[in-house]
């Protein structure tokens, strides 16, 4: 049978005033259905025309304070009000369990008892739990049919937008090192929506926002400092109906970035032994060379002046403080980073610090010989003097030894063409008829000092010829009876002054006649 009469407003107050918070007028506004207090119905069947008379089941039984229910249909135009579209009834009612009711007429004879007709838009449904004495409203149930037209209604409201969802996929996983390339991945479903992801480190963004392709989106970066990283990804949808989605947070942990290993090493010149007072230069060089940060040379393990800034791979510290004795000293690398570059150490080099035996401003060389000495003169005002030469330990010859005075070589030529120093020495003699053969004087050049622009080597080291007698010739490269080179200048990096000189070692006979001995010695400077 057909319902025809209209509840009162009063006795639907709860699907009145949904229908008029809703705004549902005239024909074609949709909106979702208001919340029922005690839960929602489904729709029976889900999809039909406006001649259908459905079902709705509801998610629950009604409270327990009620034994009836009836149904109340709100939408467009007339409906607005509400109908009742199911007389109180109690046919399948529960308190327990959800349970079916049945709509009494269909939308079309609803729609002409109203004098109206069904127009597209939202028809709420409301199944109220009565009190069937009071007739008081205990709890409702809502659902809404969706008329697509004036004939044809759905279950779901073709305007409600649709979920997206997204997923992020970081490569690898972790821990990575600083510096490494981490590729993050965003899938977003459905794989035909549309728009662009922004991926974020906690509330950073991670580059600039990546257009979505076949449901992808992907960046990669190499620019994560080291930390924890909390890494999302923020789907925004240009989609329609389609709403933005953002993944969940993945914990990525980078670790700082293991310092470059370094090596130090160390050179000392001169090396072997010096004469106290004589300057020393350490020259220390570091690989890989653009490593930053300063090196302090060290005796025995102890700081040997100011750490020196290392420019270019190298450092440099000349000193002429050493005390006599014998020492041990090394380069020690500390880095400006030790994030960057580990610390290294050269290994020692030993040098020994011989007494001082001081020096003249002469370049002749003399000893005298008296009884069981020799002094070799070399026609100088001011002689180098070397000490009394002495028997050997195992008495086969007699030997001294001394430095030369500091040359200075001045080289102020157009062309800057480098330079040589050589020297040469006559045969040491008495006066007499006595002498010392000139091959017996050997020595050991040495670079005093040099302007900065300079490049200058010391000569090879000569040793003197063993005691050989007087007119003997010597063997070859020994002695200084042949001009020796005492230092040399590169071409280009000559000009400017150096202050050169040499250790001298004489052995003589143990037949040679006591007396005063000298020799000439020649400088040549080309």
């Amino acid at each position: 049978m057909r319902i025809k009469s209209r509840i009162a407003v009063a006795s639907v107050a709860t699907a009145a005033t949904a229908a008029a918070v809703l705004g549902v007028t005239g024909g074609a506004a949709l909106a979702a259905p208001p919340a029922g207090t005690l839960g929602t119905l489904t729709n029976n069947p889900a999809t039909g025309t406006d001649l259908t008379a459905p079902k709705v089941h509801t998610s629950a039984g009604c409270s327990t304070d009620s034994d009836s229910y009836r149904a109340v249909l709100t939408g467009p135009g007339a409906f607005a009000p509400g109908v009742q579209v199911t007389q109180p009834q109690s046919v399948n009612f529960s308190t327990t369990d959800p349970f079916d009711v049945q709509v009494e007429n269909s939308f079309k004879d609803v729609a002409t008892d109203l004098g109206t007709t069904i127009v597209a838009g939202e028809y709420d449904l409301t199944v109220q739990c009565l009190d069937a004495f009071s007739q008081d409203v205990k709890g409702t149930f809502t659902g809404a049919f969706y008329f697509t037209s004036a004939t044809a209604y759905q279950s779901t409201d073709p305007n409600a937008s649709t979920p997206s969802s997204t997923s992020l996929d970081v490569t690898p996983a972790g821990p990575v090192n600083v510096g490494d390339t981490v590729t993050l991945k965003a899938t977003v479903a459905p794989a035909t929506a549309t728009g662009s992801v922004q991926f974020k480190d906690g509330a950073n963004n991670l580059g600039s926002a990546v257009a979505v392709s076949g449901g992808v989106a992907s960046l990669a970066t190499a620019a994560l400092a080291s930390g924890t990283h909390a890494i999302t990804a923020v789907f925004t949808s240009t989609s329609p109906g389609v709403n933005g989605s953002a993944s969940a947070a993945t914990n990525l942990v980078v670790n700082a970035a293991a310092a470059t290993a370094t090596t130090t090493a160390l050179v000392v010149n001169p090396s072997g032994s010096v004469e106290k007072f004589s300057p020393i230069t350490l020259s220390a060089s570091v690989s890989p060379s653009g490593a930053a940060g300063k090196i302090q040379f060290l005796d025995a393990g102890a700081n040997l002046g100011a750490a020196v800034t290392v420019a270019n791979g190298t450092a440099t510290l000349t000193t002429s403080s050493l005390a006599e004795g014998d020492h041990s000293l090394a380069a020690r690398f500390v880095p400006a980073d030790s994030g960057a570059y580990a610390a290294s150490e050269s290994p020692a080099v030993a040098v020994t610090v011989t007494p001082f035996k001081g020096g003249t401003a002469s370049q002749t060389i003399s000893t005298t010989v008296a009884s069981g000495a020799l002094t070799i003169s070399v026609g100088s005002t001011d002689p180098v003097v070397l000490p009394d030469p002495a028997l050997a330990s195992d008495a086969s010859k007699l030997t001294t030894a001394g430095n030369l005075n500091s040359l200075t070589v001045t080289d102020t030529r157009a062309g800057n063409l480098g330079w040589n120093v050589s020297g040469q020495v006559s045969d040491f003699s008495d006066g007499k008829s006595h002498s010392i053969n000139a091959a017996n004087l050997g020595w050991t050049p040495k670079v005093v000092d040099k302007s900065p622009s300079q490049t200058v080597t010391a000569g090879a080291q000569v040793n003197p010829a063993d005691a050989i007698a007087p007119g003997a010739a010597a063997p070859s490269g020994v002695g200084l009876a042949s001009s020796r080179t005492l230092a040399a200048a590169a071409a280009g990096a000559g000009m400017g002054t150096a202050h050169v000189s040499a250790s001298v070692a004489l052995q003589a006979p143990t037949t040679t006649v006591a007396g005063t001995y000298s020799a000439t010695l020649t400088i040549t400077a080309i």
